[in-house]
């Protein structure tokens, strides 16, 4: 880890504690029909240990605070929602690999570091537009994650199941223990960025573009160790965090713990907690957890969200207006940016309200196909992400980041792009279970047109 942070002393919040927010409307929770059972797999949880540390944690929170004033970009990306079958190491390390090549973009065309948070080790609940599912005559509570219940069309597979916690905190733990051997080992070395291709990469219009860059920082490297006449520190290695939507708050509740010679509490169960729009409520069950944990904490916002409601949420969740402590993720649709982001901007600047912006590009631009497939079209993300930028150019504000659902792996569940996939290429390698996520092209292109859009592309 870096230098230990400097963090803004900030007071205990009044009249919290980890499950303070059983007294407020929960949405989007899963009913266990045996509550024993669920009581019983919490008391397990609550003594397995923790994923991540309280040290990683103000790490990240002040990596969040340089992104705030420009210092940083972040990039945070994975799957949609994680399933217990892909706790495999090739799709791990394909992940990493995404998210290391598209940061090693943004690093060499915005000259600055990039904070790398990936949505893995406990993204395993996902919330839903409906508690049930229809498919003929048959009605069934919703698939709500791998951690509530399973995807199997059956009335036995989507009965919550308690013990299924147990099974997505080892599988989280796999994952990290993964992911720091990797990271701690070798595999992000920037004198190897080769080391990061992917093994159907040459298919890529974008491999030539890339490896440029690729060739431009390993000759950049070699000149500064020339003139040093040793090796320089911290190339070999590259910091990942982890993140995930706090949904399902008996699991975050389980794991959330004082720790010696701090105040307060931490969620150890991921680094960068976030709630959606549908749990957003000032008076609701997510809002109320947040609020307590000292974690820094982000929250989407979409086109239905006005101006009143998001002022008095970041009076809850960031009273002290503490550096790196709030995100707000904005995931309008390319279609309704331009309306509904510019009041926002313009309130939280008018009131000084220190929080980092980024844009998720995905959420806002879903939509359904003729063939039956969910997709999205790659120019709204891209022209989402683009307006993004000169929104917050206009109104003096800054985009600190983006929000991306990805894979490392060749999939087709995002149409257009440099290889201009249809809505016929969907069915050829549609792999998701819930939504569509960019592919390892897509997402390069996606952080060269970022380069591009703030002119600093070589």
């Amino acid at each position: 880890m870096n230098k230990k942070p400097t963090l803004q002393a900030v007071t205990l919040p009044a009249a919290w504690k980890p499950d303070s927010w059983r007294a407020r409307t929960a949405l989007q929770m899963p009913t266990y029909p045996d509550a024993e059972a669920l009581e019983r797999t919490l008391a397990e949880l609550r003594h397995l240990p923790p994923l991540v540390t309280s040290w990683e944690i103000f790490s990240l929170k002040q990596q969040l605070g340089e992104a705030q004033e420009g210092k940083r970009f972040l990039l945070q990306g994975g799957d949609c929602a994680e399933s217990f079958s892909d706790c495999e190491s090739g799709l791990i390390a394909n992940r990493l690999k995404v998210l290391l090549q598209t940061s090693l973009v943004l690093v060499h065309g915005l000259r600055m570091p990039v904070v790398r948070v990936g949505r893995f080790a406990g993204q395993y609940a996902k919330p839903r537009s409906s508690d049930t599912e229809t498919r003929g005559d048959v009605t069934l509570p919703s698939y709500r994650g791998d951690n509530v219940n399973r995807p199997e069309f059956t009335a036995e597979a989507r009965i919550p199941e308690p013990r299924l916690m147990i099974k997505a905190h080892a599988r989280s733990a796999l994952t990290m223990n993964f992911v720091r051997a990797l990271s701690d080992g070798g595999f992000a070395d920037l004198h190897h960025p080769e080391y990061w291709n992917l093994d159907w990469m040459n298919l890529s219009s974008r491999a030539a573009e890339y490896q440029r860059i690729v060739d431009s920082i390993g000759d950049a490297v070699r000149f500064m160790e020339t003139l040093s006449g040793s090796s320089v520190q911290n190339l070999d290695r590259a910091e990942f965090y982890t993140s995930h939507e706090a949904l399902l708050l008996h699991y975050e509740e389980a794991l959330t713990r004082e720790v010696p010679r701090q105040w307060g509490h931490f969620n150890l169960g991921t680094h960068y907690p976030w709630i959606g729009m549908r749990t957003a409520a000032i008076d609701g069950a997510h809002v109320e957890y947040l609020r307590g944990v000292r974690n820094p904490i982000a929250i989407k916002i979409g086109p239905s969200v006005g101006v009143d409601h998001l002022l008095k949420l970041i009076d809850v969740l960031n009273p002290e207006d503490e550096p790196g402590r709030l995100t707000l993720i904005h995931r309008m649709g390319a279609k309704q940016i331009a309306e509904k982001l510019p009041p926002l901007l313009d309130a939280v600047k008018r009131d000084g309200r220190r929080v980092l912006w980024v844009c998720d590009p995905m959420h806002g631009n879903t939509e359904g196909t003729r063939n039956g497939y969910k997709t999205r079209r790659f120019d709204n993300i891209l022209g989402e992400v683009e307006q993004s930028f000169d929104l917050h150019a206009a109104a003096g504000t800054r985009l600190g980041g983006v929000h991306l659902e990805l894979t490392g792996e060749d999939v087709t569940e995002c149409t257009g792009g440099a290889r201009e996939l249809t809505d016929v290429d969907l069915e050829r390698a549609y792999r998701s279970t819930v939504d569509p996520r960019l592919n390892y092209e897509q997402s390069l292109e996606i952080a060269l047109a970022i380069v591009r859009k703030q002119g600093r592309a070589r």
